[in-house]
């Protein structure tokens, strides 16, 4: 077997040639290996099975630096991730601080017609690429690898990791995403490779259904080039774009258009590195704040001392899911926040950490999503039945009990119950990263390279 070896030019240019047919593929693959990752047990012999996978290793230096080593186990082999974050300290704006830039409108990068992408802004100039206050106050810019190993532990594969490392997470985070019912309003905190990715798969997947994309991020210049580069790197299909706004804090009446944008908004994506809420916790849990289903993904924070959104709405989210004592229409709450690993989630995330939740208010997304051959039954018998929620993608099942925590269908809803909840309700995930991930998605987009012709490969290593 050939050692494959894509540089970072190699692996954008992979992942940008990737049609809506080959994300969902991609997805089924990681939902796979998730899957067997929440449910198999030892004795099962399962490569993703949780304890196939050893635990990561931080090296914490001097200088500010984080060096990860991200080791994982799969069905189809080996693999590590060494990943650098170097964390940049922002200067606080302040209140009294902001500037008053007003707004403008204009085109996104040198296109035409329909595909070309307008946009407002509600800004001011800000010359760091860092969020701040209520954007977060710490900046990362990841570097490292991905080496890939076969079962027999042959190298297979030397990968650049920094744009795989934003993919993969944006690629999992999308798979409850593909599936909620009003995608209309997206709002994105942040304006690096993981809100860049998020933004891409979100109008590859749900394109036509999206009215507004808001960014929102300190800087208005690194907003915009994010756009510059959705709208202006090569798409494999045409693409709807929708109307885009960036909002940064250094506007006198930030607070109001956070506010209106949070409120009106059917998806959330927080891509910072923060150490602060990114918003105040009343936009979403207050009555009004509750009368629409939202789906809340908080990628960005990977340390306890890390956080994105308040621990208020994170204790809402896990509140009864039947408590039937209030006057007012609320949506659904599913009684627990999904996660990419309980284990992990427990130790490293700051949301689930600082509001206090214990294993019995978070389940893993493994547990909400059918294997593929499973999958594919029930899109038979939705066909045969004339009935289909979804002609394509990852199907959502379960709602068994698994690693402690709650009945998704207390109160006898059963898997009707949940499907509202994942499709119509409120629901947070969160995601601190997993090395299976990485092994699973760089594995996948190794094959395509190989497929496709590109990288380099060397017949004997």
């Amino acid at each position: 077997m050939p050692l494959t070896i894509l540089t970072d030019d190699d692996v954008r240019t992979l992942l940008h040639s990737l049609t809506k047919r080959d994300i969902l593929e991609l997805q089924q693959s990681l939902a796979d290996a998730l899957h067997y990752y929440s449910t198999s047990v030892e004795d099962d012999d399962n490569g993703c099975c949780a304890s196939y996978q050893p635990e990561r290793t931080a090296l914490k230096r001097k200088d500010g630096t984080t060096t990860l080593f991200m080791p994982a186990n799969s069905n189809e082999g080996m693999g590590v991730k060494i990943v650098t974050l170097t964390e940049v300290c922002a200067t606080s704006m302040g209140k009294d601080g902001i500037k008053n830039i007003g707004r403008m409108s204009g085109n996104i990068g040198s296109m035409s017609g329909s595909n070309s992408g307008s946009f407002s802004s509600v800004s001011g100039d800000s010359g760091i690429d860092t969020p701040s206050s209520g954007i977060g106050n710490a900046g990362t810019s990841p570097t490292g690898s991905l080496t890939l190993l076969a079962n027999n532990g042959t190298m297979r594969a030397l990968v650049n990791a920094a744009e795989i490392t934003a993919f993969r997470t944006a690629l999992a985070s999308t798979i409850l995403f593909k599936k909620r019912n009003n995608v209309h309003d997206i709002a994105i905190f942040g304006a690096g490779k993981q809100a860049y990715w998020h933004a891409r798969l979100a109008l590859l997947l749900r394109g036509d259904e999206i009215h507004h994309l808001n960014i929102i991020n300190r800087s208005f210049d690194t907003a915009g080039s994010l756009l510059h580069d959705l709208y202006k790197i090569p798409w494999p299909v045409s693409i709807h774009h929708p109307q885009t706004s960036i909002i940064t804090p250094n506007h006198t009446e930030y607070h109001r258009y956070l506010k209106s944008t949070i409120r009106a908004s059917s998806v959330i994506f927080c891509t910072t590195p923060s150490t602060e809420p990114l918003f105040p916790a009343e936009y979403l849990t207050s009555t009004e704040g509750r009368k629409k289903g939202r789906y809340v993904a908080a990628i960005g924070s990977y340390k306890p001392h890390m956080i994105e959104l308040h621990p208020d709405i994170l204790q809402q989210a896990v509140a009864n899911p039947n408590h039937k004592h209030h006057h007012h229409r609320h949506a659904k709450q599913g009684g627990a926040i999904v996660v990419d690993s309980v284990e992990a989630c427990l130790k490293e995330a700051g949301e689930i950490i600082q509001a206090g939740l214990g294993g019995r208010e978070v389940v893993e997304l493994g547990e909400l999503v059918m294997l593929k051959r499973d999958a594919e039954a029930k899109r038979r018998d939705r066909r045969e039945s004339e009935s289909s929620l979804d002609s394509a993608g990852v199907e959502l099942g379960g709602g068994k009990k698994g690693k402690g925590a709650k009945e998704k269908d207390e109160g006898g809803d059963g898997d009707g119950g949940l499907g509202e909840w994942l499709t119509k309700g409120n629901v947070v995930y969160k995601s601190v990263g997993l090395g299976l991930m990485d092994v699973v998605v760089g594995g996948e987009l190794v094959r395509l390279a190989d497929e496709r012709g590109v990288g380099t490969r060397l017949e004997r290593f």
